[in-house]
């Protein structure tokens, strides 16, 4: 069952009715994914679902666009502090229409990339449609992921540097005993370790940089070294960019066919309303990767 569907059966969330039994994907993301959660972290819950047909194709139920106001539109759906006393846990639950999350995905959003990339153990829910898209992972990975890590790792650093926050807020308290947000400088240090395993190994390990982690979330290190991390590691890794092999940007027909699989399983032969596009550069590489896997 998912989370979604266990929640909305305790009565603690009413989400949008389509969600029951359309979600296909849900994972614990976050510090729990990171393994640097500790026993009173809340628990952040990213996934996708398949809304009904005429959400994604709108013109099968007449809608004209440009001209009508489609009704049925959905996003995503999100719902915060979710405290749920049975379990005695606190969740934060964003699930995406699998159109926004590929969308997404193959912008390179570092939250969004970070939920196909999880360890297995934090996968709570997972159908096969979720399976074909967590095999098809590394499809997404382009070297765009610099540009997108890197402006994600400068708010974070923005932000450590504000002293100001809530007096009710975890944050106050890391300011109080370490002089600057340590939540904040962890997430620095991550987004810029992630983003080199992904420039220079097309994958990506979540836990790999852990024990580092650990450390500067309970204050192992000092704002001048966090500082210092970034300032250096930004240098190399325009180095490890510009001599990096992944694909510069996504292959968006790969992904749309890979998209269009996944509709089909669930909503079965979709010929009358789509097509796949077959580039041909592609169709030639993957036919000559058949032909080497034979010799």
């Amino acid at each position: 069952m998912s989370i979604i569907d266990k929640l909305t059966k305790r009565s603690l969330i009413t989400p949008p009715k389509h969600l029951k039994n359309s979600i296909q994907f849900e994972a614990m993301v976050g510090s729990t994914a990171y393994g640097v959660a500790g026993e009173t972290s809340d628990i952040d819950i990213y996934g996708f679902s398949i809304p009904p047909k005429g959400v994604i194709f709108p013109h099968l139920d007449g809608f004209i666009p440009g001209f009508d106001t489609q009704t049925n539109k959905f996003e995503q759906y999100q719902q915060h502090h979710i405290i749920d006393k049975t379990d005695i846990k606190e969740y934060d639950i964003t699930i995406f229409n699998i159109v926004k999350y590929f969308t997404l995905c193959m912008q390179n959003n570092p939250n969004i990339i970070d939920s196909l990339f999880v360890p297995q153990r934090c996968i709570v829910h997972i159908t096969q449609i979720g399976e074909l898209v967590r095999e098809n992972r590394k499809l997404f990975l382009h070297k765009g992921s610099w540009h997108r890590f890197k402006g994600y790792a400068y708010s974070q650093l923005h932000k450590m540097k504000i002293k100001k926050p809530d007096p009710e807020s975890k944050r106050y308290e890391s300011i109080q005993k370490y002089g600057f947000s340590t939540k904040f400088a962890l997430h620095i240090i991550r987004l810029l370790n992630e983003v080199e395993q992904i420039l220079m190994k097309g994958d990506l390990d979540l836990e790999e940089n852990r024990e580092q982690l650990k450390l500067i979330k309970n204050g192992g290190w000092t704002q001048d070294q966090i500082f210092k991390y970034f300032d250096e590691k930004e240098k190399q890794l325009e180095e490890v960019y510009l001599k990096s092999t992944l694909q510069y940007k996504p292959n968006k027909d790969k992904i749309r066919n890979l998209l269009i699989d996944c509709l089909e399983q669930y909503y079965g032969d979709l010929n009358k309303v789509i097509q796949k596009k077959i580039n041909m550069d592609v169709f030639f590489e993957d036919l000559g990767n058949f032909i080497d896997s034979y010799k």
